[in-house]
Parts: C-alpha cells; sequence; structure tokens
C-alpha cells in the first residue's frame, strides 16, 4: 500500500483541512484539480482518506509519514520557489505572508519585480508560541531561518525563511495563499512607496473598491 504514498498524495494529505473539497485542496497546493482528483482517488481506496461532505484524514500518523516523505525529497532536491511557497501549508501552526511576499499575494503574481531567484527570501508572519515549531520545520527541510534577512554568502542555498512573529494573525486568503489584511499590505507598500509604486496602481486597477490615487508609467519604474 505505501506506493500510494507518492510525492503528490503526500502533499494532498498534508494541505487537508478536515472538510476541505478537492478543489480547495488544489487550490492550496496550486496543482491542476484533476491531478488532485486522482491522487485523493488512490487514497481514499488505500484507506488513508475518507470522502463525506469533505475531506478527512483517517490517521493522524498518515500525516507524520507524509510530512517525513516530503522532507526527504527536499532533502534530495531541495524545494524551488514555488515549492517553497506551498511549504509552510504543511505546517501545523497558522500563518500569513507578509512584506514583499504580501504585494505578490495581493496583486495575485502581478508584481515580482526585484526578487532575484539566486538569493531569494520569504518573508512569513506568524504566532509568538509558534516560532520555535515553525524553526524546527523549516530545518527539517534544510530551509534557513532568522528574524531578518542574512546575506546570500552567508547561506547555503537561494532560499531563507525570514519569520516575522507577532502576538496574533489576522489572516485573509487570495487564491489559497493565506495574506495579511489589504490594509496593513498596502500601508507596507506606501512606506517603501519607490519600489512599489507600481503594485499600488496594479492594486488600484485591480479593486473596484479602491481609490489610492496612485498613476505609473514603465518609464517611472525605479530599480531595487
Amino acid at each position: 500500500m505505501y506506493e500510494v504514498l507518492d510525492e503528490t498524495a503526500a502533499q494532498v494529505i498534508l494541505a487537508i483541512e478536515s472538510g476541505d473539497s478537492i478543489r480547495r485542496v488544489s487550490q492550496h497546493l496550486h496543482t491542476p484539480y484533476e491531478t488532485v482528483r486522482q491522487a485523493v482517488n488512490r487514497l481514499e481506496e488505500a484507506g488513508y482518506i475518507s470522502y463525506d461532505d469533505g475531506l478527512i484524514i483517517v490517521d493522524s500518523r498518515v500525516r507524520d509519514a507524509a510530512r517525513e516523505l516530503i522532507a526527504a525529497s527536499a532533502s534530495v532536491s531541495p524545494p524551488s520557489i514555488e515549492e517553497a511557497y506551498v511549504l509552510p501549508q504543511f505546517g501545523d501552526w497558522p500563518f500569513t505572508f507578509t512584506r514583499i511576499d504580501a504585494v505578490y499575494v495581493w496583486t495575485q503574481g502581478g508584481y515580482q519585480v526585484g526578487r532575484n531567484p539566486n538569493d531569494y527570501p520569504l518573508f512569513l508572519a506568524v504566532r509568538e508560541q509558534d516560532v520555535d515549531a515553525w524553526e524546527a520545520f523549516f530545518d527539517s527541510f534544510d530551509l534557513p531561518t532568522a528574524f531578518e534577512r542574512q546575506p546570500r554568502d552567508e547561506l547555503n542555498g537561494p532560499l531563507q525563511i525570514v519569520l516575522e512573529p507577532r502576538p496574533s494573525l489576522e489572516i485573509e486568503h487570495i487564491e489559497g495563499y493565506p495574506v495579511i489584511p489589504r490594509t496593513e499590505a498596502i500601508e507596507y507598500m506606501r512606506e517603501n512607496y519607490a519600489q512599489f509604486q507600481s503594485a499600488l496602481a496594479m492594486l488600484d486597477r485591480m479593486y473596484d473598491d479602491l481609490d489610492l490615487g496612485v498613476t505609473y508609467r514603465e518609464t517611472e519604474r525605479v530599480q531595487t
């Protein structure tokens, strides 16, 4: 039966929250619906999960096995940038994308200026009480964590996780990503206006209820 638990199936197990639909899991994983559906069918047939008005993990030990499989895979083949955005959803604690990653999420991937794939931090807000757990979680995937961005020459790979501890989290969801509220993201962009002027103008076009009064032309781009 263990052959059922390939990497895709393991990701599905880790992404499931009790009562989720297949479509919601596919959104969390940013994986095609049909791929997730086929994995769910295999897992249900093997008895790992059940589907009754939503997906349910039959035995919590299956999640542990799935996490070990994904961690072992990461030790052989380090996560890509795209995979790193999904990885935190395999943890057992709440988080939100913040700072430049909140801009990325709220613009639905439209703003990605100034990100160097060879030096790529992900910014996550987490609860203060969960910091140690998150550090251990990312360490299992050989991803370094810190509270401030670390210089690239001090790291073994391009990815790093910058944790921002908070007493509590206010979470919104955009296309499967947990993210800080839009008002907070806009405040961050205004504080760094030169870098995010184009992103503010993009948000103004995307959301009818905004009136940010920001205009932007390509020739005004500020390189960072």
